[in-house]
């Protein structure tokens, strides 16, 4: 599988060798393996631009990345939910992430990504946003709480955040049918 070994044909940033050897030890599916690197991808994309648009935004940048990367690895227990809606694949991956040793707040992510309202970290509302933007999704609710995270750490004025924000994710969300195709040329 060519995104295991390295940055893929389609520029996508592999995801790190710890996390691959993880999905390789549970067999996740190369669809899931897909899913997780595009998000990864875009958390990448995600969290450089708001650290050269807003550098005293506080958030711990390796966790918000490896959330992303490991979101979805709940489903490598809960299988029915790789191909249907469902939830009981968050709390399956916060228990096999702790189970793991992984760092509690990475952990979190998986539980609460799309739970994200009820956890208002902002390395969590980073990671639901990479889990959104990727395949061009807008949650305008979600961005609100990130442009007040901002607000809140910045002294910017309003309307000068809201502005770079939307600029930045409209630009990552428009190239999500690149990333759609990529993941489901992908097998469950």
């Amino acid at each position: 599988m060519e995104h295991l070994t390295g940055h893929n044909s389609e520029g996508y940033k592999k995801l790190p060798d710890d996390v691959l050897n993880l999905l390789a030890e549970l067999k996740a599916p190369q669809r899931l393996i897909a899913h997780l690197t595009l998000v990864h991808d875009t958390a990448l994309t995600l969290t450089d631009m708001l650290n050269k648009l807003f550098p005293k935004l506080n958030f711990d940048r390796n966790t918000v990345l490896y959330g992303a990367a490991l979101h979805d690895i709940g489903k490598t227990i809960i299988t029915a939910e790789l191909s249907a809606p469902g939830s009981l694949h968050e709390e399956a991956g916060y228990h096999l992430l702790r189970e793991r040793g992984i760092d509690e707040r990475v952990a979190l992510l998986a539980r609460d990504h799309s739970n994200w309202e009820n956890n208002r970290r902002t390395e969590n509302l980073l990671a639901a946003l990479a889990d959104n933007l990727w395949k061009g999704k807008r949650v305008p609710v979600l961005e609100s709480l990130i442009l007040e995270k901002i607000l809140i750490d910045s002294g910017e004025e309003r309307w000068v955040v809201f502005m770079a924000l939307d600029e930045a994710f409209e630009q990552i969300a428009s190239t999500a049918d690149e990333r759609i195709g990529y993941q489901f040329s992908y097998h469950i």
